[in-house]
């Protein structure tokens, strides 16, 4: 068996029982830093990784984010799902042949969304979504590699907020393929609830980027994965962005105490 078939077998051994949390580093040493900190699998963060190129979120190529997969997936032997986004393509023929070269990568999983960024129509027509899941399934399938897909919906991130038609999404895009199932900024029990128990037994990804859920929280409700999305990310540029405002407004440094030994942490494989 491959490197590559250990960590996909891997990843859907994660997905067969239990809850963990898929961390979502955004380059090469903030996933080796979470792999030695003990996370079993990682995740891409489209937003994330767009902001060390100096761009906002969906600001990246699809040569851009397939060669960042390959650095994240060479610096680390966990498992890798990637943020894909909406395959980089509208078309399904077009997911579909941009899916198999995300799995060339080295990656154990991606998702698709469904959200166009469109401000007047932000979600794909529910048939066109439904195809696009359903090339993405295809495409694996015939790339061999098994990756985990997952299908998402993007209605309460891009501002339609319907818990019926998002569960009417998941469930077809289970349906038409998807492994896992995950809606963004989902956070009330009643909604976790009901998405849990429309898709079931397919696992359900479950987005915590605010402190609302733990994760025993989120285990007893059924939940299987756990991400942060860019939450991370977030959180290290507040912490960068802190110091150097103190620098440049105030001329102190107050904010260089108690930091951690990067160097240590990293040296270790």
């Amino acid at each position: 068996m491959s490197v590559h078939d250990e960590r996909v077998a891997a990843f859907h051994r994660l997905h067969s029982s239990g809850c963990f949390v898929m961390a979502n580093p955004w380059d090469a040493g903030s996933a080796r830093a979470l792999e030695q900190i003990g996370f079993k699998a990682l995740a891409t963060t489209s937003c994330g990784f767009a902001w060390t190129l100096g761009r906002a979120d969906s600001h990246v190529t699809l040569d851009q984010a397939l060669e960042h997969l390959r650095v994240v997936v060479d610096a680390v032997k966990v498992p890798v799902n990637a943020d894909f986004e909406g395959g980089f393509a509208v078309d399904p023929q077009h997911v579909g042949a941009n899916v198999k070269l995300a799995a060339a990568t080295g990656i154990a999983g991606l998702s698709i969304e469904d959200s166009t960024g469109n401000e007047v129509r932000p979600l794909h027509e529910f048939d066109l979504a439904v195809e696009r899941v359903r090339a993405a399934r295809r495409a694996i399938d015939e790339s061999g590699t098994g990756v985990v897909l997952t299908g998402r919906s993007e209605g309460f991130v891009c501002g339609r907020p319907d818990i019926d038609e998002t569960i009417r999404r998941l469930r077809a895009y289970a349906d038409a393929g998807a492994d896992c199932l995950y809606a963004p900024r989902i956070e009330s029990v009643e909604h976790i609830a009901a998405i849990i128990a429309a898709v079931s037994p397919k696992p359900v990804n479950l987005l915590i980027n605010a402190p609302f859920m733990t994760v025993a929280e989120a285990a007893t409700l059924g939940v299987r994965r756990i991400s942060v999305g860019g939450t991370l990310a977030r959180a290290a540029w507040a912490g960068f962005l802190q110091a150097a405002k103190e620098i440049a407004d105030d001329g102190t440094f107050s904010r260089f105490e108690r930091l951690p030994d990067v160097d240590a942490l990293l040296r270790h494989r």
